[in-house]
């Protein structure tokens, strides 16, 4: 006779109660205490940054001037009228534009252009081993600390014209001009402006390219020169590619910084410095609050902010695969 097994039936386990619900119950507690760490931050946000440019932009549509200041938002609307003055209609306010747009870019262009290749140069200077290179370090970055005002003003007494130190080295001590140029009036007075910019903002991306440059691998440079490669090939082939995220982000912030500028061009020359110096910020500021032409000024704020909006998106095609984690 013989006995027939049968197979055993898994035990069921009940579980009488989960924890699931107190899970959610702690989910729920983070992400409010995220929001309420977060909230005061966006409320400030908010405040200063969005209802203004909204206000701003409100403005710009709105025949705002000394008269109907007193109405605020509540002034006569003229829709793209502001606008059409500034680009379209032949009066003194677009030749203003105009001139100003284009001394802005120029010195835009140059400004950023001397910023970066001066850091770059310097930093690839001060990265090596020399006695007393911390000293040099520290010591360059004495005009990034330099507060904007006190480089104006020391710039202006620099460049006056017979006393000015600027002079003296380039007549009286070098003899590389015979005449003694005039810098804070006609058409030097752009450069009288951007060369105090660039000697203010080198010292910042000297630091950036500094710590990259200290960053890299010496194994890829030993390499290259096993292979015969010069200086400038390494340069080349080597540090600029490994540089470009760091160029692409100072690219970005130093051509919004100095499209933005102010304080510099106003302290030297006032927010009237001329049609050979005057930029889109002392034009704003000049139209807006000597000429109590506050649509007008509204209008210009808003053209500058969606050229800063286009010079974004250009920046982030070209350098979207730079920024790209590896």
């Amino acid at each position: 006779m013989t006995a027939q097994l049968s197979p055993t039936k898994p035990a069921t386990v009940t579980v009488v109660g989960s924890d699931e619900p107190p899970r959610r119950s702690l989910r729920a507690s983070r992400r409010r205490f995220v929001a309420a760490l977060v909230a005061p931050a966006v409320l400030f946000m908010v405040l200063v940054h969005l209802l203004p440019t909204i206000g701003g932009i409100y403005l710009s549509f709105k025949n705002l001037n000394l008269f109907t200041f007193r109405q605020l938002f509540d002034a006569p609307w003229i829709g793209l009228g502001n606008y059409e003055q500034i680009l379209f209609e032949d009066n003194p306010l677009r030749s203003g534009f105009t001139t100003a747009a284009q001394n802005t870019a120029i010195y835009t262009f140059w400004t950023v252009a001397g910023t970066l290749g001066g850091g770059l140069a310097v930093a690839v200077l001060l990265n090596r081993d020399m006695r007393g290179i911390k000293v040099i370090r520290t010591l360059m970055l004495t005009p990034w600390i330099v507060p904007s005002f006190v480089v104006a003003v020391l710039w202006q007494y620099m460049w006056q014209s017979d006393i000015g130190i600027v002079n003296k080295l380039l007549v009286d001590y070098t003899g590389l001009l015979n005449e003694r140029p005039i810098w804070l009036i006609g058409p030097n007075s752009l450069w009288a402006i951007i060369i105090p910019s660039i000697w203010r903002g080198l010292p910042f991306a000297m630091l950036i390219f500094l710590a990259g440059l200290q960053a890299m691998p010496r194994e890829l440079y030993e390499a290259a020169a096993i292979d015969g490669a010069g200086p400038w090939r390494r340069f080349r082939y080597i540090t600029l590619p490994l540089l470009r995220p760091l160029i692409a982000v100072q690219l970005l912030f130093g051509v919004i910084y100095a499209t933005y500028q102010f304080a510099i061009p106003y302290v030297m020359f006032g927010s009237n410095p001329g049609p050979d110096a005057d930029l889109m910020m002392t034009l704003i500021v000049r139209q807006s609050f000597s000429n109590n032409l506050f649509g007008f000024g509204s209008a210009v704020s808003v053209l500058l902010m969606m050229a800063m909006f286009v010079w974004v998106a250009i920046w982030y095609r070209a350098f979207k695969r730079d920024l790209e984690p590896a």
